[in-house]
């Protein structure tokens, strides 16, 4: 009971600085945030229910990207361009998840969960490998979108302000803010990773691990694998996201 109290109130605090900061857009992200947990919590419960998990990927993918950025940014022109682009770079970027999962097969559980399941039978009726896929598709989706509408965002904002401005200048100015968010994006992946990796880098720390069965640990391999999925996306979208917000310029 004390432990949820204390998530309520935080909630509650993030919410008031959400509004404080950013008024109603603060509140549109809010509620982005509270509906991609439910997202969240549906897919899983339509997973365990026997749902095709490929079918609920392929429905809930759009609808995660939509609510992360019309509910992210105040600007029409911004959401659509960035949904747009986004979309298309989830696609190649699921294209090298099923390749890459396949090869390194690493799904299921690792060494780690031998205790806990001891007794119980593996035999759960789905799909370790299609779960893994979903979990990493989900998982590189905000940095996606995250990149996407930082970039048109601020192309957007130059040709606001500069309606003369070439094409060969906007796409030096996009050159120097994805130089910017590429930098803040992958740090951002990088410390998010070792902060939730930190008590497995213990465990091998204190296990004595040498470096090859770390580096043949399922759950290492599997979220190291996120993390550079993470950065295909984000070096797709700084490029991809001006190319196709120029040609929308153009027209």
């Amino acid at each position: 009971m004390h432990m949820n109290n204390i998530f309520v109130l935080l909630l509650l605090l993030l919410l008031g600085l959400m509004i404080l900061v950013g008024g109603k857009t603060g509140l549109k992200s809010y509620l982005s945030i509270i509906i991609n947990a439910l997202l969240i919590i549906l897919v899983a419960l339509l997973i365990s229910w026997g749902i095709n998990i490929i079918g609920v990927a392929i429905v809930f993918i759009p609808l995660k990207l939509a609510t992360i950025i019309y509910l992210g940014t105040h600007d029409y022109k911004v959401a659509r361009n960035s949904f747009l682009t986004a979309l298309a770079i989830s696609c190649i970027v699921i294209v090298l998840i099923i390749m890459f999962e396949y090869v390194a097969q690493a799904a299921g559980f690792g060494d780690q969960s031998g205790e806990e399941l001891v007794g119980l039978s593996l035999q759960a009726g789905i799909s370790f490998p299609q779960i893994s896929i979903v979990v990493a598709i989900f998982s590189t989706l905000g940095a996606i979108a995250e990149a996407s509408v930082a970039m048109s965002a601020g192309i957007l904002e130059l040709k606001r302000h500069d309606k003369d401005i070439t094409i060969r200048q906007i796409f030096k100015s996009a050159e120097q803010m994805g130089d910017d968010i590429l930098g803040t994006a992958i740090n951002t992946i990088l410390f998010g990773f070792f902060g939730s990796f930190l008590p497995l880098f213990i465990w091998f720390m204190r296990l004595n691990y040498s470096l090859v069965e770390i580096l043949n640990d399922k759950l290492f391999v599997s979220e190291a694998l996120i993390v550079v999925y993470s950065f295909v996306g984000v070096l797709l979208t700084i490029p991809l996201t001006t190319i196709f917000l120029v040609k929308g310029l153009k027209k």
